[in-house]
């Protein structure tokens, strides 16, 4: 059975170009990488027991310590990674969302690897706000094809 993940990715338009909003993956593996090296906030949810809406609303907060703009939500799409995860993610309008008040949800892993020694590490390091272009070279490979899909959408508005 694949692993579900589900994300929200806010956009903006400012002077007629759009922006995403895009979080740097925190922790001593990605420190010192950049392009594919940011994620949507997203995260894993079971889906018998969470919608992905829920869980990509969820993952928003818990990662960025900040709630979610109130909507409306539209479903982007479901792509699938090439390790077969797959990630469902949604869109809303971000004009407006204040970034105050950040506070990074942290997660536990061995550092150095085969120390014994267990460390807390930021889940991001940092956010941004991209234009469509730059935050498709910077994303994770498997999260792109939410970008392009974006872009179309405007294109269509």
């Amino acid at each position: 059975m694949p692993v579900h993940s589900a994300g929200l990715l806010l956009y903006r338009v400012q002077d007629a170009a759009a922006e995403v909003l895009i979080a740097h993956m925190g922790g001593p593996y990605w420190a010192a990488k950049d392009d594919g090296a940011w994620s949507i906030p997203k995260g894993e949810y079971r889906p018998e027991s969470e919608s992905p809406l829920d869980a990509a609303l969820r993952e928003f907060e818990e990662e960025l310590g900040l709630k979610p703009p109130p909507g409306p939500y539209a479903e982007l799409g479901t792509w699938a990674y090439s390790s077969g995860k797959r990630i469902s993610v949604f869109v809303a309008d971000g004009a407006g969302f204040a970034l105050d008040g950040l506070a990074f949800g942290e997660f536990e892993l061995e550092w150095p690897p085969r120390s014994g020694r267990r460390q807390s590490f930021p889940e991001v390091d940092r956010v941004e706000w991209m234009p469509l272009a730059r935050a498709r070279d910077r994303l994770v490979k498997g999260q792109r094809p939410a970008v392009d899909a974006l872009a179309t959408r405007l294109a269509d508005v």
